[in-house]
């Protein structure tokens, strides 16, 4: 099942405080975005974020999941966490703290 857009909007937003956060669309969900690292994803309509010592830390009671079939377990937050805007901003923060930089995509070479 296809998360909502209104849902992948509210969440987006509270995590406005956390810096450049952006959701693009993936195989139906979403991935979530921030200063270009993908720290979750929005699944089902639910809330999934990569699991990190600060993230757990910050949510000590929150379950591990996987996101979809296979996928490793990453924290989700409840619906009833999302509200509190100024919690979640500051778990996406240092949770993206922690994850390592993207490494670059090779440039395409153009076809002569």
């Amino acid at each position: 099942m296809a998360s909502d857009r209104n849902t992948v909007a509210l969440i987006v937003d509270q995590l406005s405080a956390a810096g450049d956060v952006s959701a693009r669309p993936m195989f139906g969900e979403y991935g979530l975005y921030c200063g270009g690292k993908m720290f979750g994803m929005i699944c089902d309509g639910q809330l999934f974020i990569k699991t990190t010592v600060s993230g757990r830390t910050l949510g000590p009671n929150l379950d591990e999941a996987p996101p979809y079939p296979g996928a490793k377990p990453c924290l989700l937050v409840d619906a009833d966490r999302w509200e509190d805007g100024d919690w979640l901003a500051e778990f996406v923060r240092v949770t993206v703290a922690e994850l390592p930089t993207p490494k670059p995509k090779p440039r395409k070479s153009k076809p002569t």
